[in-house]
C-alpha cells in the first residue's frame, strides 16, 4: 500500500562513518546517496512530489490527481 511522508530534512544525519538518509529520496534507504541535493531550491511552504526519476513537481491545493480531485474540492 502506497503511503505519503513528509520529509522536511535536507541533508543527511552522519551516524559513525554513516550518513543516514533524512530526505527520503534516496534510493539506497536508509542510507544516503546524495538524493537530497533534488530539494535545493524548494520554498518551505509548499509540498513537492518526486518521480521515480527524481523529477520535482509542486502539488496544489487544487490538484485534480490529488486522491480523485474529491479531497481539495472547493479550498
Amino acid at each position: 500500500m502506497p503511503r505519503l511522508i513528509k520529509k522536511t530534512a535536507h541533508t543527511p544525519v552522519q551516524v559513525g562513518d554513516k550518513h543516514i538518509c533524512m530526505c527520503g529520496l534516496s534510493k539506497n534507504q536508509p542510507f544516503c546517496d546524495g538524493s537530497h541535493t533534488k530539494t535545493v531550491g524548494e520554498d518551505e511552504k509548499k509540498l513537492y512530489w518526486y518521480d521515480e526519476t527524481g523529477k520535482r513537481e509542486e502539488i496544489s491545493e487544487k490538484n485534480d490527481n490529488c486522491c480523485g480531485g474529491d479531497c481539495c474540492k472547493d479550498k
